[in-house]
């Protein structure tokens, strides 16, 4: 794979992500969340078993950092799936492109990492756009923009242990782990939190095989492919247009419309993305 393809496979798999967030608005129609989550990562972890390589059996650091994987991974996408009953998808994927930002914060906080001053320069911007994008006269900050928070925590605490963990083991086991662990904690969640229930209606159906085969699947192989032929800043800077691609086809898809305001905090959460990559830039080169 040259790097023009590498670019353009990681950035498919970005408009994927960024519209996925409009197919799980969707299936929230005809689906309690956490059934929805239980279904869709419950196929996704079948589906991409054949491909992976369980011997030798994963042990030891392995077996409790794919935990921790699977633990961040799990509470994240039951935030971001229950915020989504609640709040837009363009405010819920602005908001979880944060987690970037958020990302050298956990790594100071639990390695030592000290961060450069860009990246707090990031941070002040991320948290003014989040308040652009949330303002009273945009509805304030809702419950579900609260849950999409948390899942921007967690899956920047997801980005800071993928980082440490993929160096020593197997990507592709990890991202199964990820996958199934989703699965049996929305599965938990489901039986102590809500009555469960699913109209199998065809616009469920439709949204369930498009966040599987494209959301769930498709989209993490294409990441692990293309991210061999680049830095983790350069994939980083793709990312960023993830929440342009879902706003664009939540505007299209249901007619969502974000004021100048709201624009405008987008956009500085996006400039704070790419402020917050400019240090790793150096430092990889």
């Amino acid at each position: 794979m040259t790097r023009r393809q590498a670019d353009l496979a990681l950035l498919l798999a970005t408009a994927l992500w960024g519209t996925s967030f409009v197919a799980v608005k969707s299936a929230l129609a005809d689906a309690t969340p956490f059934a929805f989550l239980t279904v869709r990562f419950g196929i996704a972890a079948l589906a991409l078993a054949p491909g992976t390589r369980f011997r030798p059996r994963p042990a030891g650091r392995e077996l409790s950092g794919g935990a921790l994987l699977g633990a961040l991974v799990a509470v994240g996408f039951i935030a971001q799936t229950a915020g989504l009953v609640i709040t837009t998808p363009s405010r819920s994927a602005f908001i979880v492109a944060v987690s970037s930002v958020l990302a050298p914060v956990i790594a100071l906080a639990l390695l030592g990492e000290r961060p450069r001053w860009l990246t707090a320069a990031a941070l002040a911007l991320a948290t003014l756009g989040i308040y652009l994008l949330t303002a009273p006269d945009a509805g304030g900050l809702n419950r579900g923009d609260l849950l999409t928070l948390i899942c921007a925590v967690c899956f920047g605490g997801q980005i800071v242990a993928v980082t440490e963990l993929t160096r020593r083991y197997d990507p592709r086991r990890l991202v199964f782990v990820q996958i199934a662990a989703t699965a049996v904690v929305a599965a938990l969640a489901t039986a102590l939190l809500e009555r469960p229930q699913i109209h199998w209606t065809p616009r469920f159906v439709g949204a369930l095989l498009y966040t599987v085969l494209f959301a769930s699947t498709i989209c993490f192989l294409l990441q692990m492919r293309a991210q061999r032929e680049m830095s983790t800043a350069r994939a980083a800077l793709i990312f960023c247009f993830e929440p342009l691609f879902a706003a664009v086809t939540s505007w299209l898809v249901l007619g969502e419309r974000l004021s100048a305001v709201q624009w405008g905090g987008g956009a500085l959460i996006l400039v704070g993305m790419v402020l917050a990559d400019l240090p790793v830039s150096r430092r990889s080169r």
